[in-house]
């Protein structure tokens, strides 16, 4: 998201955007939670549990949702999670509509450990994918989301252009992976989503996205670069937002008082918006 705004920052430096940051860590849209998550500490958290809140509080008026990787409890399919996951979604529509705003899915991104890829055949032949495991899971579930944009859901696939990525790097590196545990992508797999958002928003801004990329903004000027000034301010706001919704996900920070966080990140917004794109 981080990635995101700031493009939003940089291509359209005289329009205000409002971006809230509610994702939380582990939760699910199915309400399902394997034994022992968390070391036995805690469930997963439910989306369903706080969506009302964030909907009352945040008022939004367009809603980007991401959900998948965790809703398949990372075991192999099974048609009752996947019933559970597409009802999750389908709740999530209905509330976010109710609530006066739009909305657009984003398909689970890539589970990708070394460990889960396919191994060649019995024939010594290579794997047709070496994405197997989990991530056959979630290709389900996406292929889902992708089938509803015919019921003219609004769906941009992050999932597949993964798949292809990964893909297409293993062939000259075969140990590729954009995270360790192949769920935590690092900042080279966030700026693969951010790129498909944009596309998926706006195609003809990709190329003015990608050559950006390469500027100022993205290496370290004086005390801060400027994709550190967005960084900062997200993450201030994203706390605040979050301890003032409330959740049930131990182990999170405690933000700001929204009243002490807004003026806060007005301030680091004036800061951004001191920097300009060079002509």
């Amino acid at each position: 998201m981080d990635a995101f705004e700031t493009f939003l920052f940089l291509r359209f430096p005289d329009r205000q955007f409002e971006v809230i940051n509610v994702g939380l860590p582990s939760e699910t849209v199915s309400g399902l939670s394997e034994d022992g998550h968390a070391d036995g500490k805690f469930p997963r958290p439910d989306l369903h549990e706080r969506l009302d809140r964030v909907l009352a509080k945040t008022k939004p008026d367009l809603i980007f949702a991401c959900y998948g990787m965790n809703d398949g409890i990372y075991l192999p399919f099974d048609e009752g999670r996947f019933a559970k996951f597409r009802d999750g979604i389908e709740r999530l529509r209905a509330k976010a509509q109710a609530a006066g705003a739009q909305i657009i899915h984003l398909t689970p991104p890539t589970f990708h450990p070394l460990s889960a890829r396919n191994k060649p055949g019995a024939d010594g032949q290579p794997p047709a994918t070496t994405l197997g495991g989990y991530n056959e899971v979630l290709d389900r579930y996406a292929a889902w989301l992708l089938e509803q944009r015919a019921k003219g859901w609004r769906v941009i696939d992050i999932h597949g252009p993964m798949n292809a990525f990964i893909e297409e790097k293993r062939k000259t590196e075969p140990n590729f992976v954009f995270a360790k545990d192949g769920v935590h992508a690092s900042e080279a797999g966030h700026a693969l989503m951010a790129e498909q958002l944009i596309a998926g928003l706006s195609p003809a801004e990709l190329d003015w996205w990608r050559k950006t990329q390469g500027t100022e903004f993205f290496a370290t000027s004086g005390i801060v670069s400027f994709f550190e000034l967005v960084r900062k301010r997200g993450r201030l706001l994203a706390d605040a937002w979050l301890s003032d919704i409330g959740h049930n996900r131990p182990g999170m920070a405690k933000g700001l008082p929204l009243d002490e966080a807004l003026p806060k990140a007005a301030k680091l917004e004036t800061d951004i918006r001191k920097y300009h794109l060079p002509p």
